[in-house]
């Protein structure tokens, strides 16, 4: 197992990766979030760079596009391969940067090499089709093309899983890419970049870059080179390049974030799923877009579920992410820290009762898994996305009014129900206005099924089938011959 001290040993130099070179000097502090300590400095592109980054996307991509699915996807699994061989450097750099236990690191890597295989393997299917001629002397087709040079922005709570998903679908399509990882979590996603250097990946294909993000991100969105910007994060951020993308007409593709319902029916055993639930709440420390937070519990069975949740987040070892049976790191940041302090001082406020578990006091941007009930209903919490290890347990009088406050918010990314109602679970599948909704376990995605979200949660879709065609477009042909 990785030591932590081993791990800040190991930590490389950071530099940003563009047109196939290394360049840059430190000037942005990274800091792990376990000890305050400055693990190291990252450059910031500059107006040149990036300039740079774009102009061998565009002049990458014509190459790129010819190379046939089959290479693209054998030299994309050699870089997979290169990432697995590391998978335990890979995992200690996203536990330094990042703050996740290192078991949960490892398994971040997994997924983010299955992303890339997925991809890879998928890419050999874009068909295309032949559609019928109304003559017997006409050809009509429509073929899938890569869109052209992307743009990529994503968050620091998936350092690996989020570049791996945008990039892979990118790459796999045909595509070319400019991505901003987080300033948070740089070497993390360098790793992928290292990948694809190692295994020969031409010139420009893959871009990576940091820096100021509402500099970049505005770049992101008007530069006419780029064809396209995929983006995950929060809403404001995500709704203001969506309208600066208008002006090129860029396609978009957001994933903004969720305050994910997870309603709990009388008919399963509530201290079973309250076990559960606490995992999977405070899994990465609650930092994950898909996390369940509003926990909808039918009365009957509200108090069992409330106490057995408390007696299980109580049990959660909090401290550091390199010591074996940690279950929960800190938070990422000081400001993430303060923001849910906030949120549960305002609920305490309006009369909530908080339980708390147990974190290391000191150095750390640390947080007690945190239960809130007893709730008014304008408690910030219950409204705003926390993004944290809280968790709030509300009693319903009945399945309408379960499905009512599931769908009340503009968030929709995921969903969870625990029923042994087969019909329970057919109408949920129905009407919970969600664009994930997991019956009966925690899992809210995998690198083959489609994610994203509805109403102000995102638009369009990564992974998956769907996800690949996000980064391509159609063209029709006919051809008349004959006289």
């Amino acid at each position: 197992m990785t030591t932590r001290a081993e791990a800040v040993a190991a930590y490389p130099a950071l530099r940003l990766f563009i047109d196939g070179e290394w360049l840059g000097e430190g000037s942005l502090p990274v800091v792990d979030p376990s000890t305050e300590a400055e693990l190291g400095r990252l450059p910031a592109v500059s107006a040149a760079e990036l300039d740079r980054a774009f102009a061998a996307a565009e002049r990458a991509w014509p190459a790129w596009r010819r190379v046939p699915a089959l290479e693209r996807a054998r030299l994309i699994l050699r870089a997979v391969a290169w990432l697995r061989e590391r998978r335990e450097e890979w995992a200690a750099l996203i536990t330094l940067e990042l703050g996740k236990p290192l078991a949960q690191a490892r398994l971040e890597t997994d997924t983010a090499c299955e992303m890339f295989e997925w991809a890879a393997e998928e890419c050999r299917r874009l068909y295309g089709r032949q559609v019928p001629s109304r003559t017997g002397t006409m050809r009509m087709t429509a073929s899938i093309e890569p869109i052209g040079p992307v743009a990529a922005i994503g968050g620091w709570n998936a350092p690996a899983i989020t570049p791996a998903r945008k990039i892979a679908g990118a790459i796999a399509a045909g595509c070319t890419i400019v991505m901003k990882p987080s300033e948070a979590t740089p070497a993390s996603a360098l790793m992928i970049a290292r990948a694809f250097e190692a295994v020969g990946l031409p010139n420009g294909v893959v871009n990576m870059v940091f820096g100021d993000p509402p500099t970049i991100g505005t770049a992101f969105a008007t530069d006419p080179r780029i064809r396209m910007l995929t983006f995950t994060g929060g809403g404001r951020v995500g709704k203001m390049l969506a309208a600066q993308a208008t002006d090129t007409l860029k396609r978009v593709v957001l994933e903004l974030g969720g305050h994910a319902p997870a309603m709990i029916f009388a008919d399963c055993d509530a201290e079973a799923v309250a076990k559960a639930a606490a995992t999977a709440k405070f899994r990465n420390s609650g930092q994950i877009c898909t996390s369940p937070t509003r926990f909808l519990v039918e009365r009957s069975i509200h108090d069992r579920f409330l106490a057995a949740f408390g007696e299980a987040a109580a049990a959660i070892r909090v401290g550091d992410p390199f010591e074996d049976g940690v279950a929960m790191g800190p938070l990422q940041n000081a400001r993430r820290r303060s923001d849910i302090a906030a949120l549960v001082d305002d609920a305490r406020e309006r009369g909530a009762t908080v339980r708390q578990g147990v974190a290391p006091s000191g150095a750390g941007f640390f947080h007690p898994p945190t239960l809130l009930s007893g709730l008014d209903p304008a408690a910030r919490a219950l409204n705003e996305e926390p993004f944290g290890p809280i968790a709030l347990v509300v009693p319903m009088d009945d399945v309408d009014a379960i499905i009512a406050e599931a769908n009340r918010m503009s968030f929709a990314l995921a969903s969870y129900a625990f029923t042994n109602d087969l019909r329970l679970a057919e109408r949920l599948g129905r009407e919970i206005e969600a664009g994930t909704l997991a019956i009966n376990h925690w899992q809210a995605s995998w690198p083959e099924t489609p994610f994203g979200g509805w109403k102000e949660s995102g638009v369009g879709l990564e992974g998956a089938a769907e996800g690949l065609m996000a980064f391509c477009q159609t063209r029709f042909v006919s051809v008349q011959s004959g006289g």
